[in-house]
């Protein structure tokens, strides 16, 4: 799991935005839209970078398609460290 959030968070041109929405999303679970307004970010972006986390297992989803509500997957919060050490790193 710390080489998929390293490859996630780091090491891919839209690591920072995914950071920024697993950071949110930690905070507390949101639905895309929800996360677009907070981060003032596009809808289909945050789209894209959702599928990209989920597809990796570092967030889950709970609801359907439109109305579905993220949060950090079991396996990054057990790795909740290494998801702070690259957030400083990349800010």
């Amino acid at each position: 799991m710390e080489k998929v959030l390293w490859y996630v968070l780091a090491g891919t041109r839209g690591g920072i935005n995914r950071a920024r929405l697993l950071r949110e999303i930690d905070e507390r679970p949101r639905n895309p839209n929800q996360l677009a307004e907070e981060l003032d970010l596009n809808y289909d972006t945050v789209r894209h970078h959702l599928d990209v986390l989920v597809e990796n297992d570092v967030v889950t989803s709970s609801g359907d398609d439109y109305g579905a509500v993220y949060l950090p997957s079991d396996a990054t919060r057990d790795h909740w460290d290494v998801v702070e050490e690259i957030i400083t790193q990349i800010e």
